[in-house]
């Protein structure tokens, strides 16, 4: 029985993929290690992405602790979004999910 984000897991297992869930949020986080983005050129970088589906997944991370959201007193208003401290420690958990993911990606293309 799958477990609701109001829900909480004693699962730590559930706990993580309760975050990082969603069909964008590994691209979103792998495409910000590599520095903090504009929500704009954040978007042109992951092709297929709605610019609603962005703001939402966005949202859930910031809320969860692992983003940051910069907003600059500029007009118009520049809001960068970036990685938290926190959120560093899922950068070698996402390298690992993303070995595996070429290696069956492979598998999957040799059978």
């Amino acid at each position: 029985m799958a477990v609701s984000k109001k829900e909480i897991s004693a699962c730590p297992i559930d706990a993580m993929l309760s975050v990082i869930d969603g069909r964008w949020k590994g691209t979103i986080l792998w495409r910000l290690s590599e520095g903090p983005m504009r929500t704009s050129e954040l978007h042109r970088t992951i092709p297929g992405i709605t610019q609603r589906m962005l703001i939402r997944h966005l949202h859930e991370l910031v809320q969860d602790g692992i983003l940051e959201r910069h907003q600059e007193r500029s007009t118009p208003p520049c809001v960068r979004y970036s990685i938290s401290k926190y959120g560093l420690t899922l950068l070698p958990v996402l390298e690992e999910i993303c070995t595996w993911g070429r290696k069956h990606l492979a598998l999957q293309a040799a059978g």
